[in-house]
């Protein structure tokens, strides 16, 4: 399978799973890679205007059918998110050149940019900065940890970063998109039939908040208790806020991201970022989740003489897929399951712009976001034939 041929590239020495951020060493390497294979099958590679690659088969023009997915990867990130929908599509190619299909609308396959925000915080950022869904001032301005701007990696990955922004040309032309993903969850592990693909239903609305907590930076020996304002304190009570603030809820969330500055372990700190990711079925129950989870961290700070400042990074509403496009795609492939998922995913961003569907291939074991993430190879064969009868029949 493709995959093993990149199994190497950006692998996590200190995490496990891989550390593929966007425009960095191995995702420019995983980038070359996919250009390598798109053009060894035959298909005219370009780079759009935000760094998003597309493969064509055929002439790019009106009508045409988009699939693809992303190579970047969460911090300590499994295999399969993102890349088994690329190799996926590419293979998909190779099954339908092996039919002698000859599409009559012309086929893209999509790689798109730093779709897990790992490196600059801002989840699908490629597809985001395609549809308009952010705006290209406020992108370039984006850094990651050690301080470089996307504007300043985006120049040394060969791009330029004035032309970042809204892509009418590249969507425009576009009939449909459809991203094959290893489910994140165990829906269809779960169900008595068995069957190894699903199609996507919707997505939850989500997004990324950052509290900054102030207090005041001093010795761990040496000062009283009485004296502190430690700003550890109202982050911890935050990240235990946030979890109760989920009872008797379908909602979730979850704070994976923490950071005291200076960092130092006989330090109390000066400040503590939390980074808090929010998720419900409905915008209004997002924010309100999010509402209370704040109150509580305005509470706990004002309780230990510190300051919190809130700022929303990233927000997505609730996406519904093209309820016609899902009922096409669920009865082409026999029937199979539709399912909803809480995971955010470039389709969901396209989908406020071109009719988009999502299939999604069983994970034994519900695990994503980790080294663990698997799925089995019988069942990534499935996904690939049941991905070139999408494209066969929507180009045809």
């Amino acid at each position: 399978m493709l995959l093993a041929e990149i199994a190497d590239v950006g692998t996590d020495r200190f995490r496990g799973g891989y550390a593929r951020h966007g425009f960095d060493r191995a995702d420019l390497q995983l980038r070359a890679w996919f250009t390598e294979q798109a053009e060894r099958r035959g298909l005219a590679v370009y780079t759009d205007r935000n760094g998003n690659l597309w493969a064509w088969w055929g002439e790019p023009g009106p009508g045409a059918v988009a699939t693809g997915s992303h190579l970047d990867s969460v911090p300590g990130g499994g295999a399969f998110d993102g890349p088994l929908g690329v190799v996926s599509a590419l293979a998909a190619v190779d099954v339908l050149r092996a039919r002698d299909f000859v599409p009559a609308r012309p086929i893209a396959v999509v790689v798109f940019a730093e779709e897990e925000g790992g490196r600059f915080g801002v989840p699908c950022l490629g597809s985001r900065l395609a549809t308009g869904a952010i705006g290209p001032d406020t992108a370039r301005g984006l850094r990651d940890p050690d301080g470089v701007s996307l504007a300043e990696a985006a120049r040394a990955a060969g791009l330029n970063p004035a032309h970042l922004g809204r892509d009418d040309a590249a969507l425009s032309g576009l009939r449909c998109f459809v991203e094959l993903h290893v489910e994140q969850g165990r829906q269809l592990d779960l169900l008595p039939e068995r069957t190894p693909v699903a199609v996507a239903t919707s997505i939850l609305a989500h997004g990324r908040w950052r509290l900054t907590f102030r207090g005041q930076g001093n010795h761990a020996g040496t000062t009283a208790v009485a004296d502190r304002r430690d700003p550890m304190i109202p982050a911890s009570s935050t990240v235990l806020a946030a979890r109760r603030a989920l009872a008797g809820t379908d909602a979730r969330a979850t704070v994976g991201r923490l950071v005291p500055t200076p960092g130092g372990t006989n330090v109390i700190p000066s400040s503590v970022d939390v980074w808090l990711d929010a998720r419900a079925p409905s915008t209004p129950d997002t924010r309100k989740l999010v509402d209370e989870i704040v109150a509580a961290a305005r509470e706990a700070s004002a309780a230990e003489g510190c300051a919190v400042e809130v700022r929303e990074e990233s927000y997505g509403d609730a996406v519904t897929f093209d309820a016609a496009l899902r009922d096409e795609l669920a009865g082409l492939l026999g029937g199979v399951p539709a399912l909803p998922t809480g995971a955010g995913h470039d389709a969901g961003i396209l989908a406020a712009r071109v009719p988009t569907a999502m299939l999604f291939v069983r994970n034994p074991t519900g695990v994503s976001h980790a080294p663990e993430e698997h799925a089995e190879p019988d069942d990534c064969a499935a996904g690939v034939a049941a991905l070139a009868s999408v494209l066969e029949h929507l180009a045809s």
